[in-house]
């Protein structure tokens, strides 16, 4: 069920467009329902697929997540495709 407020506020889970290139069009993924995958949301935020590596992830000391928040892993070719996709929006 999706949850209705992030951050303390009202948002929409709506994505309105996916960050650089869909699944089925990179090289190191071959099966497109089980991929990472980076989208911005009708609220403006952003939802990230990723490994989660939350219970083997060190944090430094002055980081930390709460119950609810888990820690992902994304491919650095993702995230820079998706950062290509950002760069003339902001």
């Amino acid at each position: 069920m999706p949850r209705d407020v992030i951050n303390g506020g009202s948002a929409s889970l709506r994505v309105t467009r996916r960050l650089g290139i869909a699944p089925r069009e990179r090289e190191h993924c071959s099966n497109a329902g089980n991929c990472p995958d980076v989208f911005e949301l009708a609220s403006g935020d952003f939802a990230i697929i990723g490994e989660d590596v939350s219970h083997e992830l060190e944090l430094p000391a002055d980081a930390g997540r709460s119950e609810s928040e888990r820690a992902i892993v994304v491919p650095r070719a993702v995230l820079l495709a998706a950062m290509r996709d950002l760069s003339g929006s902001i």
